[in-house]
Protein backbone atom coordinates (compact mmCIF):
# COMPACT_ATOMS: atom_id res chain seq x y z
CA UNK A 1 0.00 0.00 0.00
CA UNK A 2 1.15 3.61 -0.65
CA UNK A 3 2.20 5.69 2.23
CA UNK A 4 0.67 8.65 2.95
CA UNK A 5 3.41 10.88 1.84
CA UNK A 6 3.05 9.09 -1.51
CA UNK A 7 -0.40 9.27 -1.82
CA UNK A 8 -0.70 13.34 -0.96
CA UNK A 9 1.84 13.72 -4.17
CA UNK A 10 -0.78 11.89 -6.35
CA UNK A 11 -3.24 14.17 -5.06
CA UNK A 12 -0.77 17.05 -6.21
CA UNK A 13 1.20 18.07 -3.27
CA UNK A 14 4.67 18.41 -4.66
CA UNK A 15 7.44 16.91 -1.96
CA UNK A 16 8.83 20.28 -1.24
CA UNK A 17 5.62 21.76 -0.51
CA UNK A 18 4.51 18.71 1.57
CA UNK A 19 7.79 19.14 3.86
CA UNK A 20 7.28 22.70 3.86
CA UNK A 21 4.14 21.72 5.51
CA UNK A 22 5.35 19.31 8.35
CA UNK A 23 7.80 21.30 9.27
CA UNK A 24 5.33 23.91 9.66
CA UNK A 25 2.69 20.97 11.45
CA UNK A 26 5.84 20.59 13.95
CA UNK A 27 6.70 24.10 14.64
CA UNK A 28 2.67 25.12 15.27
CA UNK A 29 1.21 22.55 16.62
CA UNK A 30 -1.62 21.77 14.10
CA UNK A 31 -2.23 18.85 12.13
CA UNK A 32 -0.77 18.37 8.50
CA UNK A 33 -4.11 18.07 6.88
CA UNK A 34 -4.75 21.87 8.38
CA UNK A 35 -1.61 23.13 7.44
CA UNK A 36 -2.06 22.10 3.81
CA UNK A 37 -5.25 23.66 4.03
CA UNK A 38 -4.40 26.65 5.32
CA UNK A 39 -1.39 26.70 2.94
CA UNK A 40 -4.27 25.84 -0.02
CA UNK A 41 -1.92 23.59 -1.22
CA UNK A 42 -4.72 21.32 -2.26
CA UNK A 43 -8.55 21.38 -2.44
CA UNK A 44 -9.91 19.97 0.76
CA UNK A 45 -11.96 17.18 -1.14
CA UNK A 46 -8.59 15.80 -2.88
CA UNK A 47 -7.26 15.67 0.59
CA UNK A 48 -10.06 14.08 2.41
CA UNK A 49 -10.47 11.78 -0.18
CA UNK A 50 -6.03 11.16 0.57
CA UNK A 51 -7.15 10.51 4.10
CA UNK A 52 -10.16 8.46 3.66
CA UNK A 53 -8.00 6.01 1.50
CA UNK A 54 -5.05 6.36 3.87
CA UNK A 55 -7.17 5.26 7.27
CA UNK A 56 -9.81 3.15 5.51
CA UNK A 57 -12.36 5.67 6.52
CA UNK A 58 -15.59 6.44 4.15
CA UNK A 59 -15.79 9.35 2.42
CA UNK A 60 -19.42 11.43 1.40
CA UNK A 61 -18.37 14.21 -0.99
CA UNK A 62 -22.43 15.34 -0.79
CA UNK A 63 -24.66 15.25 2.15
CA UNK A 64 -27.63 16.72 0.68
CA UNK A 65 -30.26 14.06 1.15
CA UNK A 66 -29.12 12.79 4.51
CA UNK A 67 -31.40 12.24 7.29
CA UNK A 68 -29.88 12.71 10.47
CA UNK A 69 -30.94 10.80 13.40
CA UNK A 70 -33.64 11.97 15.44
CA UNK A 71 -31.36 10.99 19.16
CA UNK A 72 -28.21 12.42 17.54
CA UNK A 73 -30.09 15.83 17.70
CA UNK A 74 -31.96 15.19 20.78
CA UNK A 75 -28.72 14.10 22.80
CA UNK A 76 -25.78 16.14 21.24
CA UNK A 77 -25.84 20.33 21.72
CA UNK A 78 -25.87 22.28 18.35
CA UNK A 79 -23.80 23.98 20.26
CA UNK A 80 -20.89 20.85 20.50
CA UNK A 81 -22.02 19.94 17.00
CA UNK A 82 -20.93 23.31 15.01
CA UNK A 83 -17.59 24.38 16.95
CA UNK A 84 -16.09 20.82 16.17
CA UNK A 85 -18.04 19.94 12.61
CA UNK A 86 -19.83 16.72 13.77
CA UNK A 87 -22.97 15.74 12.69
CA UNK A 88 -24.51 12.21 12.41
CA UNK A 89 -25.23 10.79 9.05
CA UNK A 90 -26.37 7.27 10.18
CA UNK A 91 -27.00 4.92 12.58
CA UNK A 92 -27.21 1.07 12.43
CA UNK A 93 -27.63 -1.21 15.61
CA UNK A 94 -26.67 1.50 17.66
CA UNK A 95 -23.07 2.55 16.11
CA UNK A 96 -23.41 6.23 14.65
CA UNK A 97 -21.52 7.32 11.51
CA UNK A 98 -19.98 11.08 12.18
CA UNK A 99 -19.10 12.92 9.78
CA UNK A 100 -16.02 14.98 10.04
CA UNK A 101 -13.89 17.13 8.08
CA UNK A 102 -10.64 16.80 10.61
CA UNK A 103 -9.62 13.32 10.26
CA UNK A 104 -6.37 13.87 12.59
CA UNK A 105 -8.45 15.28 15.60
CA UNK A 106 -9.64 12.16 17.78
CA UNK A 107 -10.27 14.46 20.64
CA UNK A 108 -13.76 15.63 19.81
CA UNK A 109 -15.01 12.17 18.41
CA UNK A 110 -13.84 10.99 22.02
CA UNK A 111 -16.34 13.80 23.61
CA UNK A 112 -18.71 12.66 21.47
CA UNK A 113 -18.62 8.95 21.83
CA UNK A 114 -19.25 9.96 25.59
CA UNK A 115 -22.23 12.30 25.10
CA UNK A 116 -23.65 9.59 22.50
CA UNK A 117 -22.88 6.98 24.84
CA UNK A 118 -22.33 4.47 22.12
CA UNK A 119 -19.84 3.56 19.47
CA UNK A 120 -19.18 5.76 16.75
CA UNK A 121 -17.30 5.60 13.25
CA UNK A 122 -15.76 8.13 11.20
CA UNK A 123 -17.33 9.23 8.11
CA UNK A 124 -15.05 12.33 6.22
CA UNK A 125 -16.88 14.89 4.11
CA UNK A 126 -16.28 18.64 3.30
CA UNK A 127 -16.74 20.99 5.77
CA UNK A 128 -19.43 23.35 4.25
CA UNK A 129 -21.43 20.32 3.35
CA UNK A 130 -21.45 19.50 6.84
CA UNK A 131 -21.84 22.75 7.95
CA UNK A 132 -25.13 23.01 6.13
CA UNK A 133 -26.19 19.98 7.26
CA UNK A 134 -25.80 21.12 10.95
CA UNK A 135 -28.03 24.03 10.16
CA UNK A 136 -30.74 21.57 8.68
CA UNK A 137 -30.54 19.41 11.15
CA UNK A 138 -31.43 21.77 14.22
CA UNK A 139 -33.47 24.03 12.37
CA UNK A 140 -36.65 22.65 14.34
CA UNK A 141 -34.28 23.81 17.45
CA UNK A 142 -34.86 27.07 16.82
CA UNK A 143 -38.37 26.89 14.63
CA UNK A 144 -40.38 26.88 17.96
CA UNK A 145 -41.60 30.35 18.14
CA UNK A 146 -44.67 29.41 20.06
CA UNK A 147 -41.96 27.68 22.71
CA UNK A 148 -40.24 30.87 22.62
CA UNK A 149 -43.29 33.04 23.22
CA UNK A 150 -44.63 30.73 26.25
CA UNK A 151 -41.54 31.67 27.97
CA UNK A 152 -41.83 35.33 27.64
CA UNK A 153 -44.64 35.97 29.43
CA UNK A 154 -42.15 34.71 32.50
CA UNK A 155 -39.30 36.52 32.15
CA UNK A 156 -39.90 40.63 32.41
CA UNK A 157 -36.64 41.35 32.86
CA UNK A 158 -36.20 43.62 29.59
CA UNK A 159 -33.22 45.59 31.80
CA UNK A 160 -31.23 42.33 31.72
CA UNK A 161 -30.48 42.16 28.09
CA UNK A 162 -28.04 44.36 27.33
CA UNK A 163 -25.83 42.21 29.40
CA UNK A 164 -26.83 38.99 27.17
CA UNK A 165 -25.61 40.23 23.96
CA UNK A 166 -23.08 38.35 22.42
CA UNK A 167 -20.76 39.78 19.47
CA UNK A 168 -22.05 37.50 16.45
CA UNK A 169 -24.26 35.49 18.19
CA UNK A 170 -25.68 32.24 16.51
CA UNK A 171 -29.07 32.34 15.58
CA UNK A 172 -29.25 28.54 16.20
CA UNK A 173 -27.80 28.37 19.51
CA UNK A 174 -30.86 28.84 21.53
CA UNK A 175 -29.87 26.59 24.15
CA UNK A 176 -30.39 27.92 27.68
CA UNK A 177 -31.11 31.72 26.89
CA UNK A 178 -33.39 33.92 28.04
CA UNK A 179 -36.86 33.76 26.62
CA UNK A 180 -37.15 37.04 24.50
CA UNK A 181 -33.60 36.47 23.27
CA UNK A 182 -34.75 32.99 22.29
CA UNK A 183 -37.84 34.44 20.14
CA UNK A 184 -35.94 37.03 18.54
CA UNK A 185 -32.72 34.23 17.36
CA UNK A 186 -36.05 31.86 16.49
CA UNK A 187 -37.84 34.67 14.28
CA UNK A 188 -34.14 35.34 12.67
CA UNK A 189 -33.48 32.26 11.57
CA UNK A 190 -36.99 31.31 10.07
CA UNK A 191 -36.08 34.57 7.91
CA UNK A 192 -33.17 33.41 6.91
CA UNK A 193 -34.22 29.68 6.03
CA UNK A 194 -37.30 31.52 4.12
CA UNK A 195 -34.64 33.39 1.96
CA UNK A 196 -36.25 37.02 3.46
CA UNK A 197 -34.41 40.32 3.17
CA UNK A 198 -36.25 42.03 5.20
CA UNK A 199 -38.09 41.51 8.92
CA UNK A 200 -40.68 43.49 10.29
CA UNK A 201 -41.99 44.21 13.17
CA UNK A 202 -45.04 45.96 12.99
CA UNK A 203 -46.65 47.44 16.11
CA UNK A 204 -50.55 46.89 15.82
CA UNK A 205 -53.27 47.98 19.31
CA UNK A 206 -53.82 44.38 20.02
CA UNK A 207 -50.72 42.62 18.49
CA UNK A 208 -47.13 42.85 17.34
CA UNK A 209 -47.10 41.83 13.91
CA UNK A 210 -43.91 39.95 12.10
CA UNK A 211 -43.24 40.36 8.29
CA UNK A 212 -40.98 38.83 6.03
CA UNK A 213 -39.86 40.08 2.97
CA UNK A 214 -39.42 37.27 0.78
CA UNK A 215 -38.60 37.77 -3.28
CA UNK A 216 -39.86 40.94 -3.19
CA UNK A 217 -43.53 40.84 -1.51
CA UNK A 218 -44.26 41.15 2.25
CA UNK A 219 -45.41 38.20 3.90
CA UNK A 220 -47.73 38.44 7.27
CA UNK A 221 -45.52 35.89 9.49
CA UNK A 222 -46.14 35.55 13.52
CA UNK A 223 -48.17 37.72 15.42
CA UNK A 224 -46.73 37.84 18.85
CA UNK A 225 -49.00 39.66 21.90
CA UNK A 226 -48.53 42.65 22.38
CA UNK A 227 -47.10 42.64 25.80
CA UNK A 228 -43.92 41.11 24.29
CA UNK A 229 -43.45 44.71 22.06
CA UNK A 230 -41.84 46.02 24.44
CA UNK A 231 -38.98 43.26 24.96
CA UNK A 232 -38.64 42.81 21.80
CA UNK A 233 -37.92 46.00 20.41
CA UNK A 234 -35.53 46.46 23.28
CA UNK A 235 -33.96 42.97 22.66
CA UNK A 236 -33.36 44.21 18.55
CA UNK A 237 -31.91 48.20 19.74
CA UNK A 238 -29.22 45.82 22.15
CA UNK A 239 -28.49 43.88 19.44
CA UNK A 240 -28.06 46.82 17.33
CA UNK A 241 -26.36 49.17 19.70
CA UNK A 242 -28.97 51.67 20.04
CA UNK A 243 -30.51 53.59 22.50
CA UNK A 244 -32.93 51.61 24.40
CA UNK A 245 -34.09 54.45 26.44
CA UNK A 246 -34.81 56.55 23.36
CA UNK A 247 -38.34 55.94 22.00
CA UNK A 248 -38.96 59.29 20.59
CA UNK A 249 -36.76 59.37 17.69
CA UNK A 250 -35.84 57.36 14.78
CA UNK A 251 -32.64 55.23 15.06
CA UNK A 252 -30.29 53.27 13.03
CA UNK A 253 -27.99 50.29 13.81
CA UNK A 254 -26.61 47.37 12.93
CA UNK A 255 -25.22 43.90 14.24
CA UNK A 256 -24.25 40.85 12.55
CA UNK A 257 -24.99 37.31 13.73
CA UNK A 258 -23.98 33.93 12.54
CA UNK A 259 -25.68 30.94 11.43
CA UNK A 260 -23.40 27.72 11.51
CA UNK A 261 -20.36 29.01 9.68
CA UNK A 262 -22.29 31.53 7.94
CA UNK A 263 -22.17 35.27 8.59
CA UNK A 264 -25.43 37.91 7.92
CA UNK A 265 -24.94 41.87 8.72
CA UNK A 266 -28.01 42.99 10.04
CA UNK A 267 -28.99 46.76 9.50
CA UNK A 268 -31.92 48.12 12.23
CA UNK A 269 -33.83 51.07 11.75
CA UNK A 270 -36.15 52.33 14.68
CA UNK A 271 -39.06 54.57 14.06
CA UNK A 272 -41.57 56.36 16.50
CA UNK A 273 -45.01 55.50 15.72
CA UNK A 274 -47.95 56.14 17.94
CA UNK A 275 -48.74 52.55 19.07
CA UNK A 276 -44.81 52.07 19.71
CA UNK A 277 -42.02 51.44 18.01
CA UNK A 278 -41.62 50.03 14.39
CA UNK A 279 -38.35 47.99 13.92
CA UNK A 280 -37.02 46.74 10.46
CA UNK A 281 -34.24 44.72 10.17
CA UNK A 282 -32.20 44.20 6.58
CA UNK A 283 -30.79 41.04 6.48
CA UNK A 284 -27.69 41.16 3.95
CA UNK A 285 -25.93 37.53 3.78
CA UNK A 286 -22.08 37.88 3.37
CA UNK A 287 -21.82 34.19 2.59
CA UNK A 288 -24.09 34.85 -0.26
CA UNK A 289 -23.31 33.80 -3.88
CA UNK A 290 -20.98 36.58 -5.81
CA UNK A 291 -22.78 36.72 -9.33
CA UNK A 292 -21.31 36.92 -12.82
CA UNK A 293 -22.48 38.69 -16.06
CA UNK A 294 -23.46 35.40 -17.56
CA UNK A 295 -25.91 34.18 -14.32
CA UNK A 296 -27.89 37.59 -13.22
CA UNK A 297 -30.53 37.10 -16.55
CA UNK A 298 -28.59 39.04 -18.91
CA UNK A 299 -29.73 37.57 -22.67
CA UNK A 300 -26.61 36.95 -24.58
CA UNK A 301 -27.21 39.64 -26.83
CA UNK A 302 -26.83 42.25 -23.38
CA UNK A 303 -24.03 40.06 -22.07
CA UNK A 304 -21.35 41.03 -25.01
CA UNK A 305 -22.96 44.62 -25.12
CA UNK A 306 -22.03 44.80 -21.30
CA UNK A 307 -18.39 43.38 -21.63
CA UNK A 308 -17.68 45.75 -24.39
CA UNK A 309 -18.32 48.57 -21.78
CA UNK A 310 -17.05 47.56 -19.19
CA UNK A 311 -13.54 47.33 -21.69
CA UNK A 312 -13.67 51.05 -22.15
CA UNK A 313 -11.20 53.35 -20.56
CA UNK A 314 -13.61 56.14 -19.28
CA UNK A 315 -16.66 57.01 -18.88
CA UNK A 316 -20.03 56.14 -16.43
CA UNK A 317 -22.06 53.21 -16.34
CA UNK A 318 -25.60 53.59 -14.28
CA UNK A 319 -27.80 51.19 -13.46
CA UNK A 320 -31.00 52.34 -12.26
CA UNK A 321 -33.76 51.03 -10.71
CA UNK A 322 -36.24 51.06 -7.67
CA UNK A 323 -35.05 50.13 -3.96
CA UNK A 324 -34.43 46.28 -3.83
CA UNK A 325 -33.96 45.46 -7.79
CA UNK A 326 -30.72 43.96 -7.60
CA UNK A 327 -28.71 47.06 -8.99
CA UNK A 328 -26.04 46.14 -6.58
CA UNK A 329 -25.56 42.74 -7.95
CA UNK A 330 -25.55 43.86 -11.24
CA UNK A 331 -22.49 46.40 -10.60
CA UNK A 332 -20.98 43.58 -8.55
CA UNK A 333 -21.43 41.40 -11.36
CA UNK A 334 -19.84 43.70 -13.59
CA UNK A 335 -16.74 44.41 -11.49
CA UNK A 336 -15.69 40.87 -11.42
CA UNK A 337 -15.43 41.24 -15.07
CA UNK A 338 -12.78 44.07 -14.28
CA UNK A 339 -8.84 42.39 -13.80
CA UNK A 340 -7.76 43.67 -10.83
CA UNK A 341 -4.51 42.69 -11.66
CA UNK A 342 -4.29 44.91 -14.06
CA UNK A 343 -6.65 47.89 -12.83
CA UNK A 344 -6.92 49.68 -9.68
CA UNK A 345 -10.31 49.34 -8.83
CA UNK A 346 -11.93 51.33 -5.67
CA UNK A 347 -15.60 51.36 -4.38
CA UNK A 348 -17.14 53.71 -2.25
CA UNK A 349 -20.88 51.87 -0.96
CA UNK A 350 -23.61 52.14 1.80
CA UNK A 351 -23.58 49.57 2.49
CA UNK A 352 -20.72 47.51 1.49
CA UNK A 353 -22.54 44.07 0.77
CA UNK A 354 -20.20 41.17 -0.50
CA UNK A 355 -16.37 41.71 -0.42
CA UNK A 356 -15.04 41.97 -4.04
CA UNK A 357 -11.36 40.23 -4.17
CA UNK A 358 -8.90 42.68 -5.05
CA UNK A 359 -11.15 45.53 -5.07
CA UNK A 360 -10.11 48.18 -2.49
CA UNK A 361 -13.92 48.58 -0.88
CA UNK A 362 -14.75 51.59 1.30
CA UNK A 363 -17.91 52.04 3.51
CA UNK A 364 -19.97 55.62 4.01
CA UNK A 365 -19.75 56.80 6.98
CA UNK A 366 -21.97 60.34 6.80
CA UNK A 367 -21.54 61.17 10.79
CA UNK A 368 -17.61 61.25 10.21
CA UNK A 369 -17.82 63.18 6.95
CA UNK A 370 -17.20 60.20 4.64
CA UNK A 371 -20.02 60.63 1.61
CA UNK A 372 -20.26 59.30 -1.77
CA UNK A 373 -18.82 63.01 -2.94
CA UNK A 374 -15.86 63.00 -0.80
CA UNK A 375 -15.00 59.86 -0.93
CA UNK A 376 -14.88 60.14 -4.69
CA UNK A 377 -13.13 63.05 -4.57
CA UNK A 378 -10.60 60.56 -2.45
CA UNK A 379 -10.45 58.05 -4.71
CA UNK A 380 -9.04 60.23 -7.42
CA UNK A 381 -5.83 60.76 -5.71
CA UNK A 382 -5.46 57.12 -5.43
CA UNK A 383 -4.50 56.39 -9.10
CA UNK A 384 -7.52 54.68 -9.99
CA UNK A 385 -8.54 53.45 -12.85
CA UNK A 386 -12.07 52.06 -12.02
CA UNK A 387 -14.41 53.71 -9.45
CA UNK A 388 -17.78 52.57 -8.52
CA UNK A 389 -20.16 55.03 -6.19
CA UNK A 390 -23.07 53.16 -4.28
CA UNK A 391 -25.52 55.70 -5.24
CA UNK A 392 -25.41 59.16 -7.21
CA UNK A 393 -28.53 60.66 -5.07
CA UNK A 394 -27.37 64.40 -5.20
CA UNK A 395 -25.62 67.30 -7.08
CA UNK A 396 -22.44 67.20 -5.58
CA UNK A 397 -21.65 63.44 -5.99
CA UNK A 398 -23.20 63.59 -10.00
CA UNK A 399 -20.44 66.17 -10.49
CA UNK A 400 -17.56 64.77 -9.02
CA UNK A 401 -18.63 60.85 -10.99
CA UNK A 402 -18.49 62.77 -14.07
CA UNK A 403 -15.66 65.03 -13.69
CA UNK A 404 -13.89 61.58 -12.64
CA UNK A 405 -15.51 60.28 -16.34
CA UNK A 406 -14.02 63.09 -18.86
CA UNK A 407 -10.49 62.76 -16.87
CA UNK A 408 -9.86 59.11 -17.94
CA UNK A 409 -11.60 57.14 -15.16
CA UNK A 410 -14.19 54.56 -15.78
CA UNK A 411 -17.22 54.85 -13.28
CA UNK A 412 -20.23 52.56 -12.49
CA UNK A 413 -23.07 53.88 -10.22
CA UNK A 414 -26.76 53.56 -9.65
CA UNK A 415 -29.55 56.00 -10.18
CA UNK A 416 -33.42 55.32 -9.21
CA UNK A 417 -35.22 56.23 -12.02
CA UNK A 418 -38.29 54.19 -13.50
CA UNK A 419 -36.21 53.30 -17.26
CA UNK A 420 -33.39 53.99 -18.77
CA UNK A 421 -33.53 57.24 -20.88
CA UNK A 422 -35.49 58.90 -17.73
CA UNK A 423 -31.90 58.24 -16.34
CA UNK A 424 -30.48 61.12 -18.60
CA UNK A 425 -33.22 63.75 -17.85
CA UNK A 426 -33.18 63.41 -13.76
CA UNK A 427 -29.12 64.53 -13.96
CA UNK A 428 -30.30 67.19 -15.86
CA UNK A 429 -33.06 67.79 -13.83
CA UNK A 430 -30.53 67.76 -10.64
CA UNK A 431 -28.75 71.07 -12.26
CA UNK A 432 -25.94 68.64 -14.26
CA UNK A 433 -25.67 70.56 -17.46
CA UNK A 434 -26.77 68.92 -20.70
CA UNK A 435 -23.57 69.12 -22.24
CA UNK A 436 -21.33 66.66 -19.52
CA UNK A 437 -24.29 64.21 -19.37
CA UNK A 438 -24.11 64.01 -22.89
CA UNK A 439 -20.57 63.44 -23.06
CA UNK A 440 -19.73 61.37 -19.55
CA UNK A 441 -22.71 58.61 -19.77
CA UNK A 442 -21.99 55.88 -22.21
CA UNK A 443 -24.34 53.38 -20.73
CA UNK A 444 -27.49 53.21 -18.87
CA UNK A 445 -28.92 50.05 -17.68
CA UNK A 446 -32.65 49.80 -16.59
CA UNK A 447 -33.51 46.53 -14.32
CA UNK A 448 -35.98 45.13 -12.09
CA UNK A 449 -36.48 41.59 -10.40
CA UNK A 450 -39.40 39.26 -11.24
CA UNK A 451 -39.83 35.86 -9.22
CA UNK A 452 -39.02 32.65 -11.18
CA UNK A 453 -41.70 29.59 -11.07
CA UNK A 454 -40.93 27.10 -8.71
CA UNK A 455 -38.92 24.18 -10.06
CA UNK A 456 -40.38 21.75 -7.77
CA UNK A 457 -44.18 22.63 -8.59
CA UNK A 458 -43.76 24.07 -12.86
CA UNK A 459 -45.96 23.02 -14.59
CA UNK A 460 -47.37 23.76 -18.34
CA UNK A 461 -51.16 23.90 -19.63
CA UNK A 462 -53.41 24.80 -22.31
CA UNK A 463 -53.37 28.49 -22.42
CA UNK A 464 -57.25 29.51 -20.81
CA UNK A 465 -59.43 32.77 -21.54
CA UNK A 466 -57.53 34.46 -18.15
CA UNK A 467 -54.09 33.92 -19.14
CA UNK A 468 -54.54 35.00 -22.97
CA UNK A 469 -56.26 38.28 -21.45
CA UNK A 470 -52.99 38.78 -19.57
CA UNK A 471 -51.16 38.02 -22.35
CA UNK A 472 -52.53 40.75 -24.44
CA UNK A 473 -51.83 43.10 -22.18
CA UNK A 474 -48.13 42.33 -22.99
CA UNK A 475 -48.72 42.04 -26.57
CA UNK A 476 -48.51 38.20 -26.53
CA UNK A 477 -51.06 35.67 -28.33
CA UNK A 478 -51.29 32.13 -26.47
CA UNK A 479 -50.07 31.03 -30.50
CA UNK A 480 -46.72 32.75 -29.80
CA UNK A 481 -46.20 30.48 -26.75
CA UNK A 482 -47.65 27.33 -28.38
CA UNK A 483 -50.95 26.94 -27.14
CA UNK A 484 -49.18 26.29 -23.55
CA UNK A 485 -48.04 28.50 -20.22
CA UNK A 486 -45.69 27.72 -17.22
CA UNK A 487 -46.73 28.47 -13.88
CA UNK A 488 -46.54 26.90 -10.14
CA UNK A 489 -49.10 24.49 -8.72
CA UNK A 490 -47.44 25.82 -4.60
CA UNK A 491 -45.64 23.27 -2.80
CA UNK A 492 -43.70 23.26 0.31
CA UNK A 493 -40.25 23.76 -1.57
CA UNK A 494 -41.75 27.20 -2.52
CA UNK A 495 -44.25 27.60 0.41
CA UNK A 496 -47.08 27.63 -1.83
CA UNK A 497 -45.99 30.64 -3.22
CA UNK A 498 -45.98 29.26 -6.52
CA UNK A 499 -42.22 30.96 -6.95
CA UNK A 500 -38.76 30.37 -5.55
CA UNK A 501 -36.12 32.84 -6.12
CA UNK A 502 -35.92 36.01 -8.46
CA UNK A 503 -34.27 36.70 -12.14
CA UNK A 504 -34.06 40.42 -13.81
CA UNK A 505 -35.38 41.79 -16.73
CA UNK A 506 -33.41 44.63 -18.23
CA UNK A 507 -33.75 47.76 -20.62
CA UNK A 508 -30.03 48.42 -22.23
CA UNK A 509 -29.59 52.31 -23.38
CA UNK A 510 -26.18 53.14 -25.38
CA UNK A 511 -25.46 56.39 -25.42
CA UNK A 512 -24.70 56.61 -28.93
CA UNK A 513 -24.51 60.12 -31.18
CA UNK A 514 -28.13 60.02 -31.83
CA UNK A 515 -28.67 60.54 -27.95
CA UNK A 516 -26.40 62.68 -27.22
CA UNK A 517 -27.89 65.03 -30.09
CA UNK A 518 -31.33 64.33 -28.49
CA UNK A 519 -29.70 65.46 -24.58
CA UNK A 520 -28.38 68.63 -25.97
CA UNK A 521 -31.37 69.37 -27.43
CA UNK A 522 -33.51 68.68 -24.59
CA UNK A 523 -35.96 66.03 -25.49
CA UNK A 524 -37.75 64.49 -23.02
CA UNK A 525 -37.92 60.73 -21.58
CA UNK A 526 -39.96 59.72 -23.96
CA UNK A 527 -38.99 61.22 -26.97
CA UNK A 528 -35.85 59.48 -26.11
CA UNK A 529 -37.18 56.58 -25.51
CA UNK A 530 -39.46 56.28 -28.89
CA UNK A 531 -36.88 56.98 -30.44
CA UNK A 532 -34.75 54.62 -28.90
CA UNK A 533 -37.42 51.67 -29.47
CA UNK A 534 -37.38 52.61 -33.22
CA UNK A 535 -34.11 51.82 -33.22
CA UNK A 536 -34.14 48.31 -31.74
CA UNK A 537 -34.11 49.35 -27.93
CA UNK A 538 -35.50 45.99 -26.02
CA UNK A 539 -37.06 47.54 -22.65
CA UNK A 540 -37.63 46.47 -19.62
CA UNK A 541 -41.39 44.62 -20.34
CA UNK A 542 -39.81 43.17 -23.89
CA UNK A 543 -37.40 41.50 -22.05
CA UNK A 544 -39.98 39.92 -19.58
CA UNK A 545 -41.92 38.89 -22.32
CA UNK A 546 -38.66 37.01 -23.12
CA UNK A 547 -38.57 35.62 -20.26
CA UNK A 548 -42.44 34.37 -19.95
CA UNK A 549 -41.39 32.43 -23.76
CA UNK A 550 -38.09 30.98 -21.94
CA UNK A 551 -40.81 29.73 -19.05
CA UNK A 552 -38.91 31.24 -16.25
CA UNK A 553 -41.95 33.88 -14.66
CA UNK A 554 -45.33 34.19 -15.39
CA UNK A 555 -47.20 36.84 -17.23
CA UNK A 556 -48.55 38.44 -13.09
CA UNK A 557 -44.89 39.22 -12.61
CA UNK A 558 -43.80 40.95 -16.00
CA UNK A 559 -47.32 42.88 -15.86
CA UNK A 560 -46.84 43.65 -11.77
CA UNK A 561 -43.12 45.40 -11.97
CA UNK A 562 -43.33 46.93 -15.68
CA UNK A 563 -45.30 49.72 -17.75
CA UNK A 564 -46.79 49.66 -21.02
CA UNK A 565 -44.54 50.50 -23.40
CA UNK A 566 -44.57 53.54 -24.93
CA UNK A 567 -46.36 53.11 -29.19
Amino acid sequence: MSSLADMLVDAGLTRDRLEECRKLAAQSGDSLDRVILQREYLAEAALLRVYAQHLGFEYREKLDDIDVPGGFVNRIPVQFSRNYNLIAVEEVDGVIKVATCAPLDPHPMDDLSALWGGDIEPVLAPRNEITNLIARAYRHKADGVDEALAGVAEDGDIAGLANEIEEGEDVLDVANKAPIIKLVNTILFQALKLRASDVHFHPYAERLQVRFRIDGILYDMDSIPRKAQEAIVSRVKVMGKMDIAERRLPQDGRATIKIGDGEVDVRISSVPTTIGERIVMRLLDKSSKLYTIGEIGLSEANQRMLRDYIGWSHGIILVTGPTGSGKTTTLYAALTEVDTREKNVLTIEDPVEYSLPGISQVQVNVKKGLTFANGLRAFLRQDPDVMMVGEIRDLETAEVAIRAALTGHLVFSTVHTNDAPSTVTRLIDQGVEAYLVASSIILVVAQRLVRTICKHCRVTEPINPEWTAKLKKLGLTPEELSGQIAYGKGCDQCFNSVYAGRTAIYEFLPIDEITRTQVMEGATASQMKRSSIDRGLITLRADGVDKIRQRLTTPDEVLRVTQLDLG
